[in-house]
C-alpha cells in the first residue's frame, strides 16, 4: 500500500506496519494508524506518521536516551488495552517539539506514547503524577537534570 507522508514524500508499506492508536492521539482522536519512520542516520528520532493524513507527523524518540531515570508505572487498564504481556512488550516514545535552535526542542514526558510492537498497538498514557512536564528540555543540562 502507499502512503504520502510529511517529510519522506511517497513510501511503500506493508499493512503489518501500521500501528493502530484504538482512541487517536489527544487533539487528534479520528487519526487511528501510524508508522514509525526512522530518520536517515540518526538513530536516536523517528517519525511518527499518520497513514490517514499526510501532514499529521509527530518527530519521537527513546526518552531513555536522554533521561536515563525516566520512570513510571504502567496501569493495568494500559496493559490489557495494548495486550501487553511481558516487558519486552513496551517500548516508550516521547513526542519532541523541534526549536530553532535545535538545543531549545522539548521532549513531552507528561505523556508518552506506549506502544507494543509485537501486537502494533499503542496508546498516549497521560501521567498523573506532577514529576514530568510536558516541555521538558532536550538537554537535560539546561534544567539541572530534569
Amino acid at each position: 500500500m502507499k502512503v504520502d507522508t510529511k517529510y519522506s514524500g511517497e513510501l511503500e508499506i506493508e499493512e503489518t506496519e501500521i500501528i493502530f492508536f484504538k482512541t487517536g492521539l489527544p487533539g487528534f482522536q479520528e487519526e487511528t494508524k501510524f508508522l514509525l519512520i526512522d530518520f536517515p542516520d540518526n538513530p536516536v528520532f523517528q517519525i511518527l506518521q499518520s497513514v490517514q493524513t499526510p501532514t499529521t507527523a509527530f518527530i519521537v524518540t527513546n526518552p531513555y536516551y536522554i533521561y536515563q531515570d525516566y520512570e513510571f508505572d504502567l496501569d493495568e487498564n494500559i496493559m490489557e488495552q495494548l495486550n501487553i504481556r511481558s516487558e519486552k512488550e513496551i517500548v516508550v516514545l516521547s513526542i519532541v517539539t523541534v526549536k530553532e535552535p535545535f538545543q531549545d526542542s522539548t521532549l513531552n514526558l507528561k505523556a508518552p506514547i506506549i506502544l507494543n510492537p509485537v501486537r502494533k498497538l499503542a496508546k498516549q498514557y497521560i501521567l498523573t503524577e506532577e514529576t514530568y512536564q510536558i516541555k521538558t528540555p532536550l538537554n537535560p543540562n539546561a534544567m539541572g537534570g530534569r
